[in-house]
């Protein structure tokens, strides 16, 4: 080891090209790393939804979901089964062993389902898919004094205005109900024209068709054939003939049934600081860097809104990169702060490029890890950022202690070279044992299994990497540095009064009082605890009992909790009210209406009192919606020109019913690992109902949240 520091010593050009390597590395490999909120967390879970439609959850729990359970429960690779059974639809989670392959379990799943024959007839399709965790990067509110279908028609101008950008790749338009046509048929007209309604259900799914015609070869080359028949809209499918009389006259659907081009019936919708709205999620792909991709986003926001007609307003009401930045903030300022705070420490007692020299190490260190992160996939996440934040202090140390024992070898008047080489190999064994002691308490992060693993993964690399390239800068770049400096002028040859001789004489005072610390007080407490060395002993086990019996039991009343994600204050206040079975419509809106209203009031108590921001409201959104709080999207197709309304004043939101969440969760627990249960989805474009009695009027939940400036008083 001394022969590898000396070279770097003596050959003070290589130790600057190293150092070089692990500043321009960083610097140029900083762009290349990417950029997430949150680390990408792989699951191994398998999803199996099926759609039964006006089943209630124990049909739903015996057709369906037992089934499947019965079928997959025998496959290789899996540790638990979940199934959960709700108002038409069941969703089954199989969770996988770790390691096991996720293509091969998704086959072996999926061939095992489609082999169910035994399925209710009305059951539509099952989709196995692997579930991946979507991450939103920022949610846009668009809010309009509107009709829905208004609204709705703007909500997908901009999500496609937005999904045309170049580096964005998912965007979905959500809190807005599905397009849906009715076709609603009485029984007596049924009667009256002497239809059945497989009849007319037939008619329709002929008659709304694209149908290929084959080609014609001409000389002028070949055409295609194709009749378009297919429906769109209401007017499409009121020209749908349903049958054709000897005289020539037809019965076309309009004659015998009620077509309403509208929604489906759930009760879903959102109100946005008062006014009917939808939101625009923008989600992180691949490799895709948050800030660039929130960056763009806004940008094209500002674009938009000079575009978009009076009475429509783009507003941002979630952003992921704030909380990326923040951290990134918070980096800097404490890199910043510790780089000050070790060179005013050290400027105290050694001299002032040897303490610059040694304070550079915290930078060199993070730029060195930065240089590795793209080839050990590691991001610029809150994570890795927290982990720099975590070593910081760490990073200065060996650093401290070369640097202090070189200092005390050419304070003997030694050759500056061969007291940095000498001052640096008395304490290379010491120094790097001590690092490893702490890659060694990090190191088992990285190869920690399943989902909390891949997090904790995330700091341990970081970390460690950090820690290598502090050694590698304390023993090759640091004494190559220390060993060409200048000698230190002897304090006698210093003329007086200069403040060179001043801080010379400062820094003789400080090092004298700190050396009458350690051997008027530090010495001879140590000396007693020697001589007594069986009573420290003693006292240190008590001392730890009395720790380990806190951790357990507490201290009287106050007991101690263990959380991952200890609770933290958001920007955001959400309260959620899930009302029973068959609660009529008026009754959640009555109850989402008082959540607002306290949020007004509440607003209204705090500006009183003056808990402002920059001369606004500390409340800056209030946000409720009624529905199903599943966050899926809607409206992917495209929409005619013909249905493309303008703006108007008026607002109408059609609320009859939605859906129950009354459901059946059944898990079965293969290895012993319990998971809570994967909610299905699912949706329909367009349906066909026969007119029968009202349904019950009902809903499943309604939320609402409210948006607090980010700068507000802690005392709040």
């Amino acid at each position: 080891m001394k022969s590898a520091i000396a070279w770097f010593a003596r050959n003070h050009v290589a130790a600057n090209l190293l150092m070089a390597l692990m500043v321009i590395g960083g610097l140029v490999s900083l762009p290349r790393i990417q950029q997430k909120t949150f680390p990408d967390i792989n699951v191994d879970v398998i999803s199996v939804a099926v759609t039964y439609l006006g089943a209630a959850p124990e049909e739903v729990e015996q057709g369906v979901c037992i089934r499947i359970e019965e079928e997959i429960n025998g496959l290789n690779g899996i540790e638990q089964i979940t199934s959960s059974a709700a108002e038409g639809a069941c969703g089954v989670s199989a969770e996988l062993m770790s390691g096991y392959p996720i293509d091969r379990a998704l086959s072996e799943i999926k061939n095992a389902v489609d082999s169910i024959t035994t399925f209710p007839d009305e059951t539509e399709k099952p989709i196995v898919s692997h579930v991946d965790i979507r991450r939103t990067v920022l949610q846009v509110a668009v809010s309009a004094n509107a009709s829905e279908r208004s609204l709705k028609v703007f909500g997908e101008r901009i999500r496609d205005s937005i999904a045309s950008l170049p580096n964005v790749t998912q965007v979905e338009l959500q809190n807005a109900r599905e397009y849906e046509i009715s076709i609603e048929i009485a029984e007596e007209t049924l009667r009256r024209h002497g239809l059945t309604f497989d009849e007319v259900v037939s008619a329709v799914r002929r008659g709304s068709l694209d149908r290929p015609g084959g080609s014609i070869k001409t000389t002028g080359g070949e055409i295609l054939l194709r009749t378009k028949g297919q429906a769109y809209v209401g007017p499409d499918f009121e020209r749908i003939v349903l049958r054709t009389e000897t005289d020539g006259t037809r019965l076309l659907l309009s004659d015998v049934a009620t077509i309403d081009d509208g929604f489906d019936e759930d009760d879903q919708y959102m109100i946005f600081d008062g006014e009917p709205a939808v939101t625009v999620k923008t989600f992180r792909v691949g490799d895709q860097k948050v800030l660039d991709l929130v960056d763009s986003v806004r940008s094209h926001l500002d674009v938009l809104r000079a575009k978009l007609p009076e009475g429509i307003t783009l507003t941002v009401w979630e952003d992921s990169a704030k909380t990326l930045r923040d951290r990134l903030d918070i980096l800097v300022r404490n890199g910043i702060g510790g780089f000050i705070l070790v060179f005013v420490v050290l400027a105290l007692f050694l001299r002032l490029k040897l303490a610059i020299w040694v304070s550079l190490g915290v930078p060199l260190s993070i730029l060195g890890a930065l240089f590795v992160f793209p080839y050990a996939d590691v991001s610029i996440d809150v994570i890795s950022l927290f982990a720099f934040i975590m070593v910081l202090g760490l990073l200065v140390d060996d650093a401290v202690v070369v640097g202090e024992n070189v200092h005390r070898h050419q304070e003997n008047a030694e050759d500056p070279l061969e007291a940095s080489i000498t001052g640096t190999h008395e304490v290379s064994i010491p120094v790097i044992f001590g690092v490893l002691t702490t890659i060694t308490a990090f190191g088992p992060m990285i190869f920690a299994p399943g989902t909390m693993g891949q997090i904790f993964g995330v700091i341990g690399l970081s970390a460690v990497l950090c820690l290598i390239f502090s050694v590698i800068e304390s023993q090759f770049v640091l004494p190559a540095h220390l060993g060409h400096m200048k000698p230190s002028i002897d304090s006698q040859l210093v003329r007086q009064g200069s403040i060179q001789a001043r801080w010379k004489n400062f820094q003789t005072r400080m090092s004298t009082s700190l050396t009458r610390l350690a051997t008027e007080r530090y010495r001879p407490a140590l000396d007693r605890a020697l001589t007594n060395r069986y009573s420290v002993i003693a006292g240190g086990i008590g001392i730890l009992l009395i720790a380990l019996s806190t951790v357990a039991f507490g201290i009287g009343r106050f007991k101690m909790n263990f959380s991952f994600f200890p609770p933290i204050e958001s920007d955001y206040v959400t309260a959620l009210i899930v009302m029973p079975q068959g609660t009529p419509i008026e009754a959640t809106e009555r109850a989402a209406r008082e959540l607002v209203d306290s949020a007004h009031r509440t607003q209204a108590e705090m500006d009183e009192e003056g808990l402002e921001v920059d001369g606004e409201s500390l409340v800056r959104h209030i946000l409720f919606s009624v529905g199903k709080q599943t966050r899926t999207g809607g409206g992917d197709r495209e929409v005619p020109p013909e249905r493309r309304d303008p703006i108007s004043p008026k607002s109408v939101w059609p609320s009859n019913r939605a859906t129950s969440d009354r459901s059946v969760q059944r898990r079965s627990n293969v290895a012993g690992v319990t998971t809570p249960p994967r909610s299905p989805t699912s949706s329909s474009s367009r349906s066909m109902r026969h007119s029968s009695a009202p349904a019950t009027r009902s809903i499943s939940s309604c939320e609402a949240t409210t948006l607090i400036s980010s700068s507000r008083p802690r005392s709040v």
